[in-house]
């Protein structure tokens, strides 16, 4: 009875170990941060987000002005931060629509992609977290770069999407769809593609934290206090590498996820149109809905954001985009 039940317990370890080995992908080395980095300004994000929240009206796919003004917006401060940003216009309906690209490093190596949606879904959606924050993230990435100047070894394309949200959701109208799609009629290479996908909204009360299957909340923690990196479910170098590039500072944990695209939420964003043609994406999130009461809700407003850790994300996100 003893051995049966000593047996029973090392089946059980051994299978957490192993699902806790497959999911959460474990980076095995110490952080590795590039010397004078430079830093994130929390007040600048705060700045493009409160801009991009307060359009009215909301950043709906109809609301096509607001569109415009949010485009004119990203195309200005990409031009601010010292790039010279591509206006790529795509046609849905009757509508003109923009994904703006600000290309840096040389375009005829290997490219970097790092992208956000600034579309909202909802007529009264300020959007900040979704996606004003992300946008926000991908600005002030190219104002780091600007400033630091760092000798980039492959190319760099900061993207700023439209129509990431319903009714054009997980279809070919997708600015990111058409984007890729793109990428490869060019024979492109790509080595990696980082959907931004909301990164303002922290959380430190017990329970803040819900995920989309009961059991990960045993290898996850219960309070939204950390960002993510979402990836398939092979795909673990590459999840492995954005964790640990992304390892700046304790004051953020950085968890990742390599799950089938069957698990709720793995495939909800931009990356889901790279997937789609084949290239190497991830996701990197403050999990949306598993986290934010606000999602798609008219309290989705830029006082509900932490600034701090947002700029602490970006200063992840800039050792990724100037290493990986």
């Amino acid at each position: 009875m003893i051995k049966l039940l000593i047996a029973s317990v090392m089946v059980c370890v051994l299978v957490y170990a192993a699902v806790f080995w497959f999911l959460k992908n474990p980076a095995l080395f110490a952080r590795d941060v590039t010397p004078d980095s430079p830093k994130a300004v929390p007040v600048r994000l705060e700045a493009d987000v409160q801009f991009l929240a307060a359009l009215k009206p909301s950043r709906a796919f109809h609301n096509v002005a607001s569109l415009n003004a949010a485009a004119n917006y990203i195309e200005a401060e990409f031009k601010k931060a010292g790039c010279m940003p591509e206006r790529r216009t795509f046609k849905i309906g009757d509508n003109d629509y923009h994904n703006i690209v600000c290309s840096l490093g040389p375009q005829e190596s290997p490219r970097v992609v790092i992208g956000a949606h600034y579309d909202v879904e909802g007529d009264n959606n300020p959007g900040a977290d979704d996606n004003a924050g992300a946008v926000a993230g991908v600005l002030e990435l190219a104002r780091m770069i600007g400033r630091a100047k760092p000798d980039l070894a492959h190319g760099l394309d900061l993207v700023a999407f439209s129509l990431e949200e319903l009714p054009n959701f997980k279809s070919a109208n997708m600015g990111s769809y058409i984007y890729a799609e793109w990428l490869v009629s060019e024979a492109l290479e790509i080595k990696l593609m980082i959907s931004v996908e909301m990164i303002g909204y922290f959380a430190d009360a017990p329970g803040s934290q819900t995920y989309p299957l009961s059991f990960l909340k045993w290898f996850y923690p219960d309070r939204g206090n950390f960002i993510g990196v979402v990836g398939q479910a092979f795909d673990r170098a590459r999840v492995a590498r954005v964790k640990k590039l992304m390892r700046t500072d304790d004051a953020l944990p950085v968890y990742s996820i390599n799950a089938p695209g069957f698990v709720p939420g793995i495939d909800l964003s931009d990356h889901w149109s790279f997937w789609r043609h084949n290239l190497p994406a991830v996701m990197v999130t403050d999990t949306a809905f598993f986290r934010n009461p606000n999602y798609h809700m008219p309290s989705d407003t830029p006082d509900t954001l932490d600034y701090q850790r947002m700029a602490l994300t970006v200063d992840g996100l800039y050792q990724v985009a100037v290493r990986y």
